[in-house]
Parts: structure tokens; C-alpha cells; sequence
């Protein structure tokens, strides 16, 4: 019999591009998607949807229960920026919405978890260059203690009570898909947009803030492939480091001048500098390889180019 998943907050930057690509490998009626709100026409039509809050645990049971749902991804969430203007609202959602699924799964009404973390669960006391797994975690943002605590959570949940919780700690995600979610990050993606409707972008980073990056298309594959994994193989209940590349707002406009020479960046950084300071500069994922394979396939020249090449495409 065919496995059901179930998608939260599927009509965010991750969830959207998630959820149609486990349709693919799936089948659409096999893959329920859900949201306060509907999502884009894409999305919507691509298979069931529901109006779903995350918080409310027996609206979410009720779901699980009619569509026989196996697997949850947790892609709810309010992210770094968004949540320092909301921390309440913050931790409401981003921990409450995790504790509905891990007791779903205690109770054995779900078999498998995915949840994302964040390089938002680091600090300013952890070594910036090749960011150990398993390293001082002192994170200074609402989104940051979120995941730390998350992240403990699903460990505690897995060996309390042989929850299957997969995780993946995220660097800055790059989409032509979907607009930012209102993280930190957000100017890699804004940065493109900007370069071929004006010609020009004004930064909120300063030139030389270097922190990992992926773009999403490796973070989607990474993703179904740890929910893919032999669970014996997995060395890490909490959350696995996930590196791609590494580069400052100053080094991605120069990848973009050589596509778009007369690109012109300025830069004005403001509250979201504190944020991305307190973050590492690179990742040690090495026991993501080690462990189930992972291998990234974009680096930064190769982003710059799918990027433009997909939005001006979308511009016809």
C-alpha cells in the first residue's frame, strides 16, 4: 500500500517547491498539502490541499486520520528576521506545531518526521569557518532558540520513544520559484530579481558577510533523500549539518557581473546584520556524506546562472 505525506505550511518557500516534487516521485493523490491559506495555482491544482492551522493538534489529527497519513514535513514556520518583530507568535508556532507532530508520532499515528532546523541554531561563541556538527550552540535570535530546542526535542523524542524525526539544519536557500520568506538570507534571492528589473540592488548585508548557501534544488533532493535513508544509517536524531557553498553579498554580484555586466550593488545593512554576524561562515557537513550520501550539485557560478536563466524565462 502506498505511503500518504502530509506537507505543513506548504505554501512557503520550501514547502511549495516540496510538496511538487514529492507529487513527482509519489503520485499527486499520495502527497496532501496543507496551509492557513491556499497557495499558487501550481500548487492547488497539483493535487489535495486543506486548510490546515499547525497549531491546533486535533485539527491536525483529524487530517491525518481521514487521508491515513504516514509521513509529516513540518515546513511551518516564521523565520529569523520576521520572527525578532514577533517573538510570542515566534515560538507559538515554531515549537507548538512541533510538539503536535512528535506526539502523533509517539502514539504511532504517523511513522516518519521530517523537520528543518537552521545554521540559525549557531551563535556568535561557534567557530565560523567549517562549522562542526556537533559544536557550541549559544544562538541569539528567537528563530535560533527555536531550533536549538527543537532540535533536543526530536533527539529526546527519538530515543525516549523511537520516534523516526529526520532533520536537516538549512543554510540560506536560493528559489526562483517562490519569493523569501522574510529571513536573513533573503537578499540572495532578491539580489537576481532586482539585477534584471533594474539593473541594480541596495544590500542589506554589508559587502563581506560571508554564510553558507544552497539553492533549492539540492536542499528539495537533500531533503527526500534523509526521509529515503536506511534509519540505521543515521547518526544524528537532531539535526544534520547541510553545506553547499559559501559567499558574501560582494562576491555574488561580481557572479552576477559576469552575466549582467553593468549590475550595480549598493549597500545599506541594517537590523538582519546582527542576525547573519552571529552565523557561520562555512559548514562541515561531512557526516551528512558520511552517513546517507549527501553531495551537493550547485555551487555559486552554477546558481547565478539557473537563477537568471529561469527568471528571465519567467519575464518571457
Amino acid at each position: 500500500m502506498a505511503k500518504t505525506i502530509l506537507i505543513l505550511g506548504a505554501c512557503g518557500q520550501i514547502g511549495t517547491e516540496l510538496t511538487l516534487a514529492l507529487r513527482d516521485l509519489h503520485g499527486s493523490e499520495s502527497v496532501v498539502a496543507s496551509d492557513i491559506r491556499e497557495g499558487d495555482a501550481g500548487l492547488m491544482d497539483s493535487g489535495p490541499f486543506e486548510i490546515l492551522d499547525a497549531t491546533n493538534a486535533d485539527a491536525m489529527e483529524e487530517v491525518v486520520v481521514h487521508y491515513g497519513v504516514d509521513e509529516i514535513y513540518l515546513m511551518a514556520a516564521m523565520l529569523s528576521a520576521t520572527a525578532e518583530k514577533f517573538p510570542d507568535r515566534a515560538w507559538n508556532l515554531n515549537m507548538n506545531t512541533l510538539f503536535n507532530v512528535l506526539k502523533l508520532a509517539k502514539e504511532k499515528k504517523i511513522s516518519r518526521v521530517f523537520w528543518p532546523s537552521s545554521i540559525a541554531v549557531f551563535g556568535s561563541t561557534t567557530p565560523k569557518e567549517n562549522t562542526p556538527q556537533a559544536t557550541v550552540m549559544e544562538p541569539s535570535t528567537v528563530y535560533g532558540i527555536s531550533k536549538q530546542s527543537g532540535e533536543r526535542w526530536c533527539a529526546y523524542y527519538h530515543r525516549k520513544f523511537g520516534v523516526d524525526v529526520r532533520s536537516l539544519r538549512y543554510p540560506g536557500l536560493i528559489s526562483w520559484k517562490t519569493q523569501p520568506g522574510g529571513g536573513t538570507t533573503d537578499y540572495a534571492v532578491e539580489i537576481f530579481h532586482e539585477a534584471l528589473r533594474s539593473g541594480s540592488y541596495t544590500c542589506f548585508l554589508g559587502p563581506n558577510t560571508r554564510l553558507p548557501m544552497m539553492y533549492m534544488d539540492d536542499a528539495i533532493r537533500a531533503t527526500i533523500e534523509l526521509m529515503r535513508a536506511d534509519g540505521d544509517s543515521l547518526g544524528v536524531r537532531s539535526s544534520y549539518n547541510l553545506n553547499a557553498m559559501s559567499f558574501s553579498p560582494a562576491e555574488l554580484a561580481g557572479a552576477i557581473r559576469r552575466e549582467i555586466p553593468s549590475f550595480e550593488i549598493a549597500y545599506e545593512p541594517d537590523f538582519r546584520q546582527d542576525i547573519a554576524d552571529s552565523w557561520p561562515s562555512s559548514i562541515d557537513d561531512s557526516q551528512a556524506r558520511s552517513d546517507w550520501g549527501w553531495r551537493p550539485e550547485y555551487d555559486l557560478e552554477k546558481t547565478t546562472s539557473a537563477m537568471l536563466r529561469e527568471l528571465r524565462a519567467l519575464q518571457g
